[in-house]
């Protein structure tokens, strides 16, 4: 292990594009979980998502109401993420969609495991050159947001101790877990006695393989080629899902003078290293503010690397600290009653109360929006503070550095800092909101103030997101980070021998790799852009179980155009086509047409002629054209060849269904004919 950093991190914190990883202790692993494309992982319900919102929650769904309790863990104690949640007084309202049953609602005892799962989680291992466990046993899991019914996600350890080839260097993988994942959030209700949160269970209990990787990923730019390699490597296995939401990233890191930090909702793999980067000035900035404010106190400061830090020292200062900022909140609502901001006079009318959180010498310290060089907001202390309040439920708080503003005046800021008995260096939060609420919310702000004199806690935090994509690649504070209380075992599961036949067969079983899949493609007559695409979009493997004895760019094009059909009815439309039964711009238009059923070649050709998609006769068809080119002689003789395009159009319109080969080249032929 390297020797503990003694010299003062360097870097412009506003210029988080300009920092060194390597000067500043820069550590990084990646979690990666994607969905697999099979039914759930304990239930036997189908693995089928729902295309919903709030608003179009169908009528004839159940719904249940829930309060989730903190449970103690194997060792008796309860996890500190779980203790929060549990102050939080939210309750949740679970959907019921079609595909969750009893077990899904934590109303009957889970099944086993799904054996396409397990198998598909052995199989990425082994392209890991993952070790697997000999015994799979099943874990409970807290899950604190009430996103799993149950208050647990179930989750499998498979393999440890393997390693990922990368651009940049290997990277070890620590652990491959095979685990469910949780429900999706529909709406958040705010109500007088806290949050109501509403999940739809389409989602949970769908198999997710999880993979943490080794704190191997050396810059923030290797971290998006990682994450790049991963799915690579689970795409492999041609049985895992596709789309927005089917494979997220959660990014640890951490630098000498911070302390570790879980970023989750990456989704955009282009956004990792801005997002890293933004989490490295954060953490910068907070080592310094913890200096600046110990010198204030006349404190010892904080070394510039964490493992420097004496647990009995920090205790001490934890102490006086705590001294210096002590807990005292002061119904200061009289102080507005004068006051006309909307979002005050709003809170008001509701009964909400005004109270007010001192914080001593902190007047200049919370901070204002700024922004760095690249337009992504300064970290700040008050973001910080606003972000603890918002645990608790409310939409915010204001803070002495930022008012006057909102609506709210310099009279009532100078009532405020007169009803809290501050001097000219003091600083103050404000929280609007039902009595209990207010009194939570600043309990947290406290809290977190108080850590500003030490490294930044160890905590889960969320990318902000608006309107669907990351706002700046900042982001927010959502939990406190897990520990190992969370973790216990599951009994309703039973254990799963790995044995060393079962996994001698999923090594002599390994998919393709791409180069392998785009090596088979060069076997074939397509174009080297359609063997890519084909390769890219997982499509291959339907192309050549199919291909047979059609023409071999034909069945290339229908596969891309249609990937979303049945391959056996998209290769019996091209059969039709391959006849002369139907042309070849209408087989897109058939295939929907005959979308989820199985028609025989004579159905395809008789619904082709019902619908006009049968060819001209060729006879006609090159009178036809013959008639076209004549009428239109002295525009040929102007314009030679590159009157094809515009007659193109007369004839097709002209001629109705027609294949459009052959309209083209007997188009060609008479358009030479008349220039010669």
């Amino acid at each position: 292990m390297a020797e503990p950093h003694t010299t003062e991190p360097v870097g412009e914190v506003a210029d988080a594009s300009a920092l060194v990883p390597e000067q500043l202790g820069f550590m990084c692993g990646i979690e990666v979980h994607q969905q697999l494309a099979t039914g759930k992982l304990h239930s036997r319900q189908p693995g089928l998502l729902y295309d919903i919102t709030i608003e179009t929650v169908p009528s004839d769904w159940k719904r249940f109401e829930r309060k989730l309790r903190p449970a103690r863990g194997e060792g008796g104690a309860i996890d500190i993420a779980a203790r929060f949640e549990s102050r939080r007084n939210r309750s949740f309202v679970y959907v019921q969609s079609p595909n969750a049953g009893l077990i899904e609602l934590d109303d009957q005892p889970p099944l086993d495991h799904d054996e396409d799962a397990i198998q598909i989680a052995l199989t990425v291992s082994a392209l890991l050159e993952a070790k697997p466990v000999s015994l799979l046993q099943t874990m409970r899991k807290t899950v604190v947001d009430g996103s799993n019914t149950s208050g647990f996600q179930r989750t499998s350890l498979i393999a440890t101790d393997g390693t990922l080839q990368t651009d940049g260097g290997p990277v070890g993988i620590d652990v491959l877990c095979l685990e469910e994942d949780s429900a999706r959030k529909l709406d958040t209700l705010s109500t007088a006695n806290g949050d109501q949160v509403i999940y739809n269970l389409d989602r949970l209990g769908l198999p997710l393989i999880e993979i943490a990787t080794a704190p191997d990923v050396t810059s923030p730019e290797h971290a998006k080629v990682t994450s790049m390699a991963l799915g690579r490597v689970l795409r492999q296995t041609r049985k895992v899902r596709r789309g927005l939401g089917s494979i997220r990233q959660d990014l640890n890191v951490s630098l000498a003078c911070g302390d570790r930090v879980e970023i989750k909702g990456c989704q955009d793999l282009n956004w990792i290293p801005r997002i890293i980067r933004l989490e490295m000035s954060r953490q910068l900035h907070f080592y310094r503010l913890a200096n600046e404010l110990r010198s204030m106190l006349d404190l010892a400061p904080l070394p510039p690397d964490r493992r420097s830090d004496e647990a009995e020292l920090e205790s001490s200062i934890a102490a006086a600290v705590s001294e210096h900022l002590p807990l005292r909140l002061v119904d200061v609502s009289p102080s507005f009653d004068s006051c006309e901001s909307k979002m005050v006079k709003g809170g008001r009318s509701k009964g909400h109360v005004m109270l007010g959180l001192p914080l001593a010498g902190l007047n200049g310290k919370i901070g204002i929006k700024e922004l760095d060089k690249e337009g992504a907001q300064l970290p700040r202390l008050g973001r910080e503070l606003a972000g603890a309040a918002k645990l608790a439920g409310v939409k915010g708080v204001f803070h002495s550095d930022e008012l006057p503003a909102y609506g709210i005046e310099q009279e009532h800021v100078d009532d405020v800092r007169s009803a809290l008995s501050l001097t000219p260096k003091d600083g103050f939060i404000l929280c609007l909101a039902p009595q209990w609420q207010a009194e939570l919310a600043l309990e947290s702000v406290l809290q977190r103030a108080r850590r500003a004199w030490h490294r930044i806690p160890q905590e889960v935090r969320n990318v902000v997101v608006k309107k669907g994509a990351p706002d700046d690649g900042t982001t927010s504070p959502m939990r406190p980070l897990p520990g190992g209380a969370r973790m216990y075992p599951e009994t309703d599961v039973p254990s799963i021998v790995i044995d060393s036949d079962r996994w001698q067969s999923t090594m002599l079983s390994l998919p393709m790799s791409d180069q392998e899949r785009e090596e088979r493609m060069a076997g074939y007559d397509v174009s080297s852009d359609q063997a890519k695409q084909l390769v890219a979009r997982e499509l291959d493997d339907i192309y050549v179980d199919h291909v047979g004895e059609m023409p071999h760019k034909g069945w290339a094009s229908v596969v891309l155009e249609n990937d979303e059909a049945h391959p056996e009815l998209c290769a019996n439309v091209l059969k039709v086509k391959e006849q002369g039964e139907i042309t070849r711009e209408s087989m897109n238009d058939i295939i929907a047409a005959f979308a989820g059923q199985q028609p025989t070649l004579e159905q395809i050709a008789a619904y082709g002629e019902a619908n006009g998609y049968k060819p001209a006769d060729e006879g006609d068809l090159a009178a036809t054209i013959q008639t076209i080119v004549e009428e239109r002689s002295d525009f040929v003789k102007e314009r030679g060849m590159g009157a094809m395009g515009p007659l193109m159009g007369v004839v097709m319109q002209t001629v109705g269904a027609a294949d459009g080969k052959v309209v083209s080249a007997l188009l060609r032929a008479a358009i030479q004919s008349k220039m010669e």
